[in-house]
């Protein structure tokens, strides 16, 4: 199955990045896709950029850039009722978002508590995708998440970032087989991410391609496969 676009990729902006917009772009059109999403860390990560840079991200509407590229947030949940850094006035203006966990950004609590969280940011409308809910370090109720994803309308990400070995996020692949295939039995749609921090990586999704095998994912519910797809579960509430 050839995967057209990568929804989930950061440059140099989000302060432990390391390549610009175009060069993250140009490689996106080397390997072929139709669309790339630069989804840069929303301001409450260490190091990432102001509201402002994400307000600016009009001075690239006007160009032509030779393949579509939406602008969008990865979102920090803040709390375990939910809460993102960023208002709806500025998350409006956004082509895409994806709330995630992160431990600078968040006091990890238990499986419940996390559960909340991520259930939370996903009552918010302005809400798309739930990035990498997969590291063991932050215990999740994976039942009861997939269940809300389905009620909210929410994708799930698979990040194939979590699987490589020499990465952080401790026992990604265990847990990426329980949801995929609680995803698989309520229909729930995913959303493969690179989570790139470097243009090389842009639509790396080697590692995630197995563990989709693993499950025998149906492609129907993998919105990398059309723009069509991703921009339909984008316009759900409009």
């Amino acid at each position: 199955m050839k995967y057209v676009l990568d929804t989930h990729t950061h440059t140099i902006a989000s302060g432990h990045a390391y390549s610009t917009t175009l060069e993250m772009i140009n490689f996106a059109k080397d390997k072929g896709l139709s669309l790339l999403a630069i989804t840069e860390h929303a301001p409450n990560m260490p190091g990432t950029c102001h509201r402002f840079y994400f307000d600016n991200f009009r001075v690239f509407k006007e160009h032509d850039l030779g393949i579509q590229v939406l602008f969008g947030v990865e979102l920090n949940i803040l709390d375990f009722k939910g809460s993102v850094d960023m208002d709806t006035e500025h998350l409006q203006q956004l082509d895409l978002k994806i709330a995630s966990i992160h431990n600078p950004c968040m006091k990890v609590g238990s499986a419940k508590d996390n559960t909340d969280a991520y259930i939370g940011a996903m009552k918010n409308p302005w809400i798309d995708i739930i990035g990498h809910p997969d590291d063991a370090r932050i215990p999740v109720d994976y039942e009861r998440f997939v269940e809300a994803a389905k009620k909210y309308n929410i994708a799930i990400e698979l990040n194939n970032s979590s699987l490589n070995p020499n990465g952080f996020r401790e026992n990604a692949r265990g847990n990426d087989l329980k949801y995929l295939t609680l995803c698989k039995e309520y229909e729930v749609p995913i959303t493969l991410g690179s989570d790139a921090h470097v243009c090389f990586d842009v639509a790396n999704f080697e590692l995630a391609k197995q563990v989709l095998a693993e499950v025998d994912f149906p492609d129907s519910l993998i919105l990398n496969t059309s723009v069509d797809k991703l921009m339909n579960h984008l316009n759900r509430n409009k």
